[in-house]
């Protein structure tokens, strides 16, 4: 995947998608039998049972006509679930999106060549921008390589929404503008814009048909710097892409026309740079996923890596035109709302716990030793430390990669199986044997895996279930009660989760989320050989819940997992 990501390639980044295959509906039965699986966790007997029911009259009745409908759909649509997923997922959500929805992180170079370091806040820009840059111009040829599993190629189209992408505010529904274009496609917007102190410069890197270097950027840079830091802040719109999306849509005509204010919420890709020369990113998750801006960072990581972070090329500035000044025309009402906006996301950004730690006893290289499917290691961690914090099970959203398909994105895998609990049980059962405990910690793993490998390719459930009654309301049917039942949300359907988690992979790179509720976890993960890196978030305001307990309850359960197997002498 390294190679993948960082080098050049004579295959065309866009070459296979027409050969994908679609997106397949599940078999109806093998969904509901999954789902139920899904939920004993959840349910005593009595509830577990009257759930059952539930399914069973859904299968042998409205559920198999949905199923149907779903059907024919999936013939008229080479993806039966892109628009619906997109719609549901993000723009019909009416949360703020840049803290409650967007990801970001910090950038990689903070390891190695460039550290914390006063004064070289534009140097370093000039450089990482040129390093993306460059990215851009290996999508808009074609010469970024496509993404493989063994020689099996995965979809590609979500990084033609890395660039020239933003979300537009609707009343009740937002929608999503892309102007990017490879070259034999034709033109391609090729400016940027810089936000600083409260205001917005534009300007154009190409010039004379070349791509600017980072001398020329920088002089653009530098200038915007002298400008701000010489005259009044602006007002700051930006702020108002934090807001709740009805209220910005409302006033978003208004000011487009006529903190949060120095990354603009709705873009596809925000770089953050801070007066120490500390890089991170903001992204809009509604046009693409997390592998996108992992591979993007690990690109440029390496290309700094690579030339020790300095530019040694030629210091020739050409005479290009000055960046040009967005000003945007704001009344009473505007500058209020956005006062508003900055209020809420102070509020709710001060009411956010967010820790980062790496354990660095062992990492992937160990538990791969002992034949342990590394992502499958944290997530059965995870699940202990969250039986022993709370006292029951915590239902878990992993993401799972649907990019085998056309126009694939993901599909949930429900960490928390009878067989995790099972095993956590046993964990808490001093009576329970070294080598019981590790029996039951190998039938987690092997359940999880089996999950995992269903779930990238197309044998999920949840997404199916999304779409059944996705069907039910275009038909303008009753809520089936299958996803009225009790058991539906608790066992995190209809997006209760209480742990969000995601591994962004086995790359120098981290980033993470909130919660996906109140009274939950955001946990993201990246694995090396010889550590494991844990971005991990909840809500102050919830006396349930605290980041740094299940973290150290995690790097506990990893210690007591790698001592079952040596103990166990495997």
């Amino acid at each position: 995947m390294e190679n993948q990501l960082a080098k050049s390639s004579e295959e065309r980044t866009f070459q296979y998608q027409d050969s994908l295959p679609s997106l397949p509906v599940p078999s109806l039965e093998e969904s509901l039998k999954k789902y139920l699986e899904s939920v004993k966790p959840f349910a005593n007997e009595e509830e577990y049972k009257k759930t059952e029911a539930i399914v069973q009259k859904f299968q042998n009745g409205i559920g198999e006509k949905l199923q149907q409908k779903l059907l024919e759909r999936a013939k008229e649509k080479r993806n039966w679930l892109e628009d619906w997923w997109l719609n549901v997922a993000y723009l019909d959500v009416r949360i703020p999106s840049q803290l409650h929805v967007n990801f970001g992180g910090p950038a990689s170079h903070i390891e190695h060549y460039w550290p914390p370091k006063e004064g070289t806040q534009l140097e370093r820009g000039s450089i990482s921008l040129w390093h993306i840059l460059n990215y851009w111009q290996l999508l808009r040829k074609e010469k970024l390589p496509v993404h493989k599993v063994g020689n099996t190629p995965l979809d590609m189209h979500q990084f033609r929404m890395l660039f020239s992408t933003c979300k537009v505010p609707g009343i009740t529904r937002d929608s999503v503008i892309n102007y990017f274009r490879t070259e034999s496609e034709g033109h391609c917007p090729s400016h940027i814009a810089v936000m600083c102190r409260g205001r917005v410069f534009v300007f154009d890197v190409m010039h004379e048909g070349c791509l600017m270097t980072p001398p020329e950027i920088l002089r653009q840079l530098t200038y915007i710097q002298k400008k701000c830091h010489s005259e009044p802040d602006g007002p700051g719109v930006a702020a108002l892409t934090s807001e709740e999306r009805t209220r910005w849509a409302k006033v978003a005509t208004k000011v487009l026309t006529g903190d949060p204010t120095v990354r603009w919420g709705d873009k596809s890709y925000n770089l953050i740079s801070f007066s120490n020369g500390v890089f991170g990113c903001n992204c809009d998750h509604a046009p693409y996923d997390a592998m996108v801006i992992v591979s993007i960072s690990y690109y440029v990581d390496q290309k700094i890596f690579e030339s020790e972070g300095r530019w040694t090329g030629s210091d020739k500035v050409r005479d290009i035109p000055l960046p040009e000044e967005l000003v945007f025309t704001v009344d009473e009402k505007v500058l209020n709302d956005i006062n508003q906006a900055k209020a809420q996301y102070f509020k709710q950004a001060s009411d956010l716990q967010l820790l980062v730690y790496a354990f660095t006893s062992f990492g992937k290289k160990l538990t791969k030793k002992k034949k342990l499917h590394p992502d499958t290691f944290v997530q059965l961690a995870l699940q202990l430390a969250y039986y022993r914090l709370h006292g029951r099970p915590g239902c878990c959203y992993e993401t799972a990669m649907t990019r085998y398909f056309y126009h694939g994105r993901t599909e949930t895998v429900r960490s928390c199986t009878v067989e995790a609990v099972r095993w956590c049980q046993s964990m808490q059962d001093p009576s329970t044997s070294l080598f019981e405990q590790q029996h039951r910690m190998l039938e987690a793993f092997a359940k999880h895996n089996k999950m995992m490998k269903d779930c990238s390719t197309g044998k999920g459930f949840d997404r199916h279930l999304l779409g059944l009654s996705l069907i039910a309301k275009e038909e303008c049917l009753p809520v089936p009660e299958l996803f009225t039942d009790p058991l539906f949300s608790r066992s995190g359907g209809g997006g209760n989760f209480v742990l969000s988690t995601s591994l962004i992979g086995y790359l120098r790179v981290q980033g993470v989320v909130v919660p996906m509720v109140h009274n939950g976890y955001g946990f993201f993960y990246h694995i090396r050989d010889d550590r494991f890196i844990v971005a991990c978030t909840a809500w102050k305001s919830c006396p349930e819940t605290d980041a740094e307990k299940l973290v150290q309850q995690t790097f506990r359960a990893f210690s007591d997992m790698m001592q079952l197997m040596d103990i166990a002498h495997l």
